[in-house]
């Protein structure tokens, strides 16, 4: 039997509450905060877009997601971008992201807002997201075709994949001929 100084034996509570701290990969970004990064000095005005049903349903098709889409989270840039926050599942928790559109409708840049998983945060990585930049609606935004997976974080890839093919085809319904 090994002998153990009390010391070390009174740090074990410590211990315990530490690591599970560190287990998580905590990402937040406010809303301003994505606005900048995506549409760096423009000025971004709220623009929300109510969804009928059948565009609803059509979204739910093309794309596979199910959670509700929130139409108030859209502004337009002064350029005539979209800017456009949405949540889908990582694996257990939401993941909250931003997709800028360019005005000729294709993807500027995706940045991820919200992301509490204990893995799979390497979706924030900008050469990932970069995957993104220029896909339009027509693309065919599949994981594992024309995106990339990650290693250890396939569901949070899948489903981030999938609420960006939901968001170029809510562009494509509601928002390309809006002014």
């Amino acid at each position: 039997m090994q002998w153990i100084p009390a010391s070390t034996l009174a740090l074990l509570p410590l211990a315990a509450c530490v690591v599970p701290a560190l287990a998580h990969a905590r990402i937040n970004v406010g809303i301003e905060e994505a606005q900048q990064r995506l549409f760096p000095g423009q000025k971004l005005n709220a623009h929300p877009v109510f969804l009928t049903e059948a565009q609803r349903d059509t979204m739910r098709a093309l794309s596979s997601v199910r959670e509700p889409f929130k139409s108030e989270r859209i502004w337009r840039s002064s350029d005539g971008g979209w800017f456009i926050i949405d949540e889908v599942l990582g694996k257990h928790e939401m993941v909250k992201y931003a997709l800028a559109i360019w005005p000729n409708g294709s993807i500027k840049g995706i940045e991820i807002m919200e992301y509490v998983e204990s893995y799979g945060y390497e979706v924030a990585d900008a050469a990932w997201r970069q995957q993104f930049t220029g896909k339009t609606s027509g693309s065919t935004l599949k994981l594992k075709q024309d995106i990339q997976n990650l290693s250890g974080a396939t569901l949070s890839c899948k489903h981030l994949t999938d609420g960006v093919k939901r968001l170029m085809v809510m562009y494509e319904l509601a928002l390309k001929d809006s002014k």
